[in-house]
């Protein structure tokens, strides 16, 4: 996969809470692929911000793209590919 960045299916994303994290599909290289944001990242991403994981999502939108194209480079063929605070280095 080249691609720097995946494209988010809005229309997929789910608050999954009892699993703290953010499930949505993206598309990268004509492929769709499941995803699976944990409440980590975000927390990261707010810093002290109050946290509620669906507006953070859609304010760090671009770099959960960008997350989501390393975490898919590193391990492409799982079902559900999860991004996790080791993708923040």
């Amino acid at each position: 996969m080249a691609e720097d960045r995946v494209t988010i299916d809005t229309a997929s994303v789910f608050d999954n809470t009892a699993d703290r994290q953010v499930e949505f599909a993206g598309e990268a290289s004509g492929e769709r692929y499941a995803f699976a944001l944990r409440y980590d990242v975000l927390e990261a991403l707010a810093g002290d911000a109050t946290f509620d994981a669906m507006p953070l999502f859609q304010r760090h939108r671009a770099r959960i793209q960008t997350l989501a194209a390393d975490a898919l480079a590193r391990d492409p063929d799982q079902a559900l590919v999860v991004i996790s605070e080791n993708d923040l280095a």
